[in-house]
C-alpha cells in the first residue's frame, strides 16, 4: 500500500506527485500517457511569479516589452513575462519525484474502504492507497461535482512558425490585442477574440487567436479563420508552420463536492482562474501547501482516507479562497456580457491600475479585501459604459456577490 495515488501525469499531476515525494510519502501515479510524453500546449507565466519561487531557470524565453492593444491605444504593461520550458519543467518534476511509481492505464473504479482506497485500472491493475488525488484535468476521472448549467470556455487556435514579416512587434510579448479592424462589420459583435503573441527569436513567432470566455465555446474553425484574417489585414503571410496549438477549457467549472473522499488538484479541482484562465502559477503556489497538509494528516497512522481528504480539501479551498472564487465568477459574468466596445474600455481601465492590483487579481494572489479594493478602483477609473454594465450585473448576478460574503 502506498500513501497517495495521483491520477494524471500532466503539469498538475507531475507537480503534486513531486511535492508529495519530497515530503517522504510513497506515491504511485496512474495516467493514460507516459509521464515523459511531451505536453502539447505552451504555458506562459509572469516572471515575478517564478522569481518568488526561485524557478526562473525553468523559462525558455522572457520578455521585458509586454503590451496590450485595444482600438486606438497601446498599453505598456511594465512587467516581465516568460514562457515555460516544458521539457525542463517536466524533467524538474520527474527528478524531484524519482520514487513515484507510474502505471499506464485508465482508472475504471475507486473503491473506498474505512482505512484504505483501491484504484482499479483498465489494465487490470489494483493500487491500494491511503488517499487518492485526481489531477486528470477538467474532465475529471473520479472527482465528483454537482450538475451544472452549460459552461463558458476559453478557446484558442495558435501557430508557431515563420512569417513574411513580424506579425507582432519584434522582441515583444503581446498579452492581448483586441483590435478588430480585420473583421467585417457584421462579425465584430460576434464574441470578441484577441491575439496573444510572442517573438520567440530567430524569426520565429507564436501567434494565437483567443476567446477569453464564451458559452458555447468559439470553434477552432472560427478562431483559425480570424487569425488568418488578422494576419492578412497586416500584410503578413505564413511561410512555415512548426506547431499548431488547440486550447479549450472551462472557465467556470463549479467547485467539486468538498466532502468527498477523493481530492482534486488542478483543473479537476476547478483551480482555473475564472476571470483570466490562468492555472500554471496556481499549481506552483498551491501545490506545496496541499502536499504539506496531506503529509501532516497521513503522519498519523490512524488517519482514514476520508479524514485525510477533508484536511486536503480545506487546505486547497479554505473559506477565504472560496469567497474570492465567487467574486472572480462575478467578474467573468461581466466580461461575457460586455459588448466589444465595453470590453475594450474595461481592459483599458484594468491595465492602468497599479501593477500590484492587476497582477494580483490575475494571479489570485491578493487577499479578498485587496481584490475588492482593486475592483472599486477599476470602477472609479472605468468609462461610463463599463460602470453601467457593472451596476446592471449586480442585479443579474447578485447571487455570486452574496456568496462572496457568506460562503
Amino acid at each position: 500500500m502506498v500513501d497517495v495515488v495521483v491520477i494524471g501525469a500532466g503539469p498538475a499531476g507531475l507537480s503534486l506527485a513531486a511535492e508529495l515525494a519530497q515530503r517522504g510519502l510513497t506515491v504511485a501515479g496512474v495516467s493514460l500517457h507516459q509521464p515523459t510524453d511531451p505536453w502539447p500546449n505552451t504555458y506562459g507565466i509572469w516572471v515575478d511569479e517564478l522569481e518568488a519561487l526561485g524557478l526562473t531557470g525553468l523559462l525558455s524565453h522572457r520578455w521585458e516589452n509586454c503590451l496590450v492593444e485595444v482600438p486606438g491605444k497601446t498599453l505598456p504593461l511594465r512587467r516581465h513575462y516568460g514562457l515555460i520550458d516544458k521539457h525542463r519543467m517536466q524533467t524538474h518534476w520527474l527528478d524531484q519525484g524519482q520514487g513515484v511509481q507510474w502505471h499506464q492505464g485508465q482508472v475504471t473504479q475507486v473503491i473506498s474502504q474505512k482505512d484504505h482506497t483501491q484504484v482499479l485500472t483498465s489494465e487490470g491493475g489494483v493500487i491500494t492507497a491511503r488517499l487518492v488525488v485526481d489531477a486528470s484535468g477538467h474532465q475529471a476521472a473520479v472527482v465528483q461535482r454537482s450538475p451544472h448549467p452549460p459552461l463558458a470556455f476559453q478557446a484558442a487556435y495558435g501557430i508557431v512558425g515563420r512569417f513574411s514579416q513580424p506579425p507582432i512587434p519584434p522582441q515583444h510579448m503581446v498579452l492581448m490585442d483586441y483590435r478588430d479592424e480585420h473583421l467585417p462589420m457584421d462579425q465584430r459583435h460576434y464574441p470578441p477574440t484577441f491575439l496573444y503573441g510572442m517573438d520567440l527569436g530567430e524569426d520565429t513567432y507564436f501567434v494565437e487567436e483567443t476567446s477569453l470566455a464564451h458559452s458555447p465555446a468559439v470553434t477552432m474553425e472560427v478562431l483559425e479563420q480570424r487569425l488568418y484574417q488578422r494576419l492578412q489585414q497586416r500584410g503578413v503571410e505564413v511561410r512555415e508552420v512548426h506547431h499548431v496549438e488547440h486550447c479549450l477549457f472551462p472557465m467556470n467549472l463549479p467547485l467539486p463536492d468538498l466532502n468527498q473522499g477523493v481530492v482534486g488538484f488542478g483543473g479537476a479541482a476547478s483551480m482555473v482562474h475564472p476571470a483570466s484562465g490562468y492555472l500554471f502559477g496556481a499549481l506552483l503556489r498551491r501545490g506545496p501547501d496541499l502536499a504539506s497538509a496531506i503529509a501532516t494528516s497521513l503522519s498519523q497512522a490512524s488517519t482514514t482516507p476520508q479524514q485525510a481528504a477533508q484536511v486536503a480539501w480545506q487546505a486547497l479551498w479554505p473559506k477565504a479562497r472560496r469567497r474570492k472564487h465567487y467574486l472572480y465568477l462575478f467578474g467573468l459574468e461581466n466580461l461575457m456580457a460586455f459588448s466589444p466596445t465595453q470590453l475594450h474600455h474595461f481592459f483599458e481601465a484594468f491595465f492602468q491600475l497599479e501593477t500590484k492590483a492587476w497582477s494580483g487579481f490575475l494571479a489570485d494572489a491578493l487577499p479578498l479585501p485587496e481584490v475588492v479594493k482593486a475592483m472599486v478602483g477599476l470602477f472609479g477609473r472605468a468609462s461610463n459604459d463599463v460602470r453601467w454594465g457593472l451596476m446592471r450585473s449586480v442585479f443579474s448576478h447578485g447571487d455570486l456577490l452574496k456568496r462572496t460574503l457568506v460562503s
